[in-house]
């Protein structure tokens, strides 16, 4: 049946072979385009300087990087080159470019991070309507755009961001080159999955398995070309991926940053190591606790560290400290209410969809065949993501799901589609009715999590989505106007609690490395991230700029502690932070009460500490060290001027090594050395423990202390390495 004009879920006759629309585009489709980009963009750039930095170590990066070329190529974490971040830079990028072009600031660090978001949201219409038609593809933009996680993310200076617009290219891209085997498309896959790991390395390849799978069997051309395809696409990804890492091994290490993250100064180190199997296997060398797995000396030798207090219980890392392994992990505890609002309605419909195109040829070169293969294809990413997130025993946090968050958009759009265009079966109905029903109670529970949060709308979630539910099949039979409305009214209740959730995300400020969407939600199986982060660790904006304390977000802290013990900058906020600088010239630069944060935040810097570093900075390659990536970050960002991060982001890293840190003090090229927070703790025969098991930075902290004399300079305590030794 042809229509005249297309109707909001086109049935399969008004398309062609290939999926494109036999029609014209209906004349309400380009508005509504345009308004779910505009109300995209207007979500994610609400307010987007109450994060201020956001992530100071990831802020300090893009500082350094708007001030030297070669710290925009290796990403490092200071102009003076010392070490970089523990992740390729290619996240960084736009970040540092939009600074070098219009200066440092938050709204200048975190709007590329905006613009991404509504690029995705685009991306991801572009992919449903060319087979689904531009309602499934309207719905898919808008359940994307109204997850709670990528509210966050995409207003947030994390790699996730970039990660995630890249894998909704690859599928975009891999769908594009099965629609006639054209392998154009296919060789822009792979440089987008290039581009993937340049930005968060090995989980660019996670979705690579299904997809490569669906090509070579599905692609309507013979098996040889298939093959050679794949192969071209396999080597664009490597040049893509590979130009980076080859040219940093290459590079003569003495002239080049150390590679954060890495014990040996290598990025395959890194990539094979810290960010790729210890992330499954919890066995994360250089991580929180050395990596033990379940606590231990390693574990506790940290806790003297980062600010954490004498005696405390320490941060377990693998599946104990980072929440439960499981099938349930996603739905668990905090992180259900990061993604997984509409992820038992995707998985239902990911089977609906395949048992309807079914009946198609394997090959692609027919409607149903191409409706198949964009089920497999983003079926397969979300299935194949969601169990190695499910996994993994290393460090696992919540906003991490972000990644799922278009799988999961566009099963959702094309499922109703196909429902729709069978809603003259009851069985259709019927189904679209369950489904219905499933998110409104499933909706129910994630809203009953968070204490006191707007406890009228769960109520009216469940009972607005069982009406509409029992309604549907009714309104089937009285009409198409009918069955609009009631399917209308279901869609706006089962997006209800997600966009709540989006609207006290973006109404609130986030600092630190574990940031949380929506409320606080007590208990559950999250890991540090549910327990720490919260969703406001430290920030909200309170009259003149400043931000407000967060009060205990509920849940456990690690090892049982009580929510008052986590130190001063890292997860909830103790006092009022700062992060960053506003438009009315407030800087912000994390969390506590002044002098030293931690591992998880950075610290309060005040005049006089800013007025100390910029003294005479220039006689100075850095202007200080401090333990911590976060710590050195928060002093960097305040003052402007270079500071060496010892041990890298965990303190954990051999970088620099005593011997070197000592010759740069001879040299004269370091101004102050910053103590830990409260000072470090004795450890075993007077070591000093500055990071995860001791190590390089412990030595030199204990080195340091006993050289020279501090004096106390805005509530820390100060060495300065140029006066004569004590």
């Amino acid at each position: 049946m042809t229509t005249a004009t297309p109707a909001l879920f086109p049935v399969p006759e008004a398309r062609t072979r290939t999926g494109r629309s036999a029609v014209d585009r209906p004349p309400w489709e380009r508005p509504a385009l345009a308004g779910l980009l505009i109300a995209t963009a207007a979500l994610l750039l609400w307010d987007l300087g109450s994060s201020g930095y956001a992530n100071s170590f990831y802020s300090a990066a893009v500082q350094a990087g708007s001030e030297s070329w070669k710290a925009f190529f290796f990403g490092s974490s200071d102009a003076g080159n010392s070490i970089t971040v523990d992740k390729p830079p290619a996240a960084l990028w736009p970040m540092m470019l939009s600074v070098r072009l219009f200066g440092l600031g938050a709204w200048q660090i975190l709007v590329p991070q905006a613009l991404m978001g509504v690029g995705t949201t685009a991306v991801l219409y572009a992919a449903v309507r060319r087979q689904f038609g531009p309602g499934a593809a309207l719905l898919s933009g808008a359940a994307f755009a109204l997850t709670p996680v990528a509210a966050l993310m995409f207003r947030f200076n994390n790699p996730d961001a970039l990660l995630t617009l890249l894998l909704t290219v690859t599928v975009y891209c891999v769908l594009r080159a099965l629609d006639g085997a054209r392998t154009t498309w296919l060789v822009w896959a792979g440089v987008a999955v290039g581009f993937a790991f340049l930005t968060k390395t090995l989980q660019a390849f996670v979705i690579l398995p299904p997809l490569a799978v669906l090509y070579a069997v599905c692609a309507p051309t013979r098996l040889r070309r298939r093959l050679g395809q794949l192969a071209l696409a396999g080597a664009a990804m490597l040049v893509a991926g590979g130009w980076w890492v080859a040219t940093v091994e290459l590079w003569p290490a003495s002239s080049r940053p150390y590679i954060g993250g890495s014990q040996t100064n290598s990025f395959l180190e890194l990539t094979l190591g810290y960010n790729g199997l210890g992330r499954i296997n919890g066995n994360e060398t250089g991580s929180v606790g050395g990596g033990a797995r379940t606590g231990g000396a390693g574990a506790a030798a940290g806790a003297g560290g980062y600010g954490m207090p004498e005696g405390a219980p320490a941060l377990r890392v693998g599946g104990g400290g980072w929440g439960e392994t499981g099938v349930d992990r996603l739905f668990a505890g905090n992180i259900g209410g990061q993604i997984s609002w509409l992820l038992p309605a995707a998985l239902v419909l990911l089977v609906v969809g395949l048992v309807v195109t079914w009946r198609a040829r394997r090959a692609t070169d027919s409607l149903e065949g191409m409706a198949r293969a964009a089920f497999l294809a983003w079926g397969g990413a979300l299935l194949i993501t969601a169990v190695v997130f499910s996994s993994m025993q290393g460090i696992f946090h919540e906003y991490y799901t972000v990644a799922l968050a278009p799988f999961v958009a566009a099963l959702v759009g094309m499922g109703v589609a196909v429902l729709w265009e069978e809603r003259s079966s009851r069985a259709a109905v019927f189904t679209l009715s369950g489904v219905l029903v499933l998110t409104a109670v499933w909706s129910w529970v994630l809203l009953g999590r968070a204490t006191g949060y707007v406890p009228w709308l769960r109520w009216a979630v469940l009972l607005g989505g069982l009406l509409a539910a029992a309604a549907l099949p009714f309104a089937a039979r009285l009409g198409r106007s009918w069955m609009r409305l009631v399917a209308a009214v279901g869609l706006g209740v089962v997006l209800a609690g997600p966009f709540a959730y989006c609207m006290t995300t973006v109404s609130t400020g986030h600092t630190g490395s574990i940031v949380t969407a929506g409320p606080a939600v007590a208990g559950g199986r999250g890991g540090p991230g549910g327990m720490m982060g919260g969703p406001v660790p430290g920030a909200g904006a309170g009259p003149g700029g400043e931000l407000r304390a967060a009060g205990p977000g509920g849940g456990a802290l690690p090892g049982g502690m009580p929510p008052g013990a986590m130190p001063q900058g890292q997860g909830q906020g103790q006092g009022r932070g700062q992060a960053g600088r506003d438009g009315r010239g407030v800087e912000r630069v994390g969390g506590g009460q002044g002098g030293p944060g931690g591992l998880l935040n950075g610290a309060r810097v005040g005049a006089e500490a800013k007025a100390a570093l910029r003294a005479g900075a220039d006689t100075y390659t850095w202007a200080a060290a401090a333990v911590g990536s976060q710590n050195a970050a928060s002093y960097q960002l305040a003052s402007g001027e270079p500071v060496m991060p010892l041990g890298g982001f965990n303190g954990s890293d051999p970088s620099p090594t005593l011997e070197q840190f000592q010759q740069y003090v001879r040299e004269g090229r370091i101004h102050y050395f910053i103590a830990q927070s409260g000072g470090a703790a004795a450890g075993p025969e007077g070591a000093v423990r500055g990071g995860p098991g001791g190590g390089t930075s412990s030595r030199i902290e204990s080195w340091v202390k006993a050289t020279f004399t501090a004096r106390t300079v805005g509530g820390a305590a100060f060495y300065d390495l140029t006066a004569p030794p004590s």
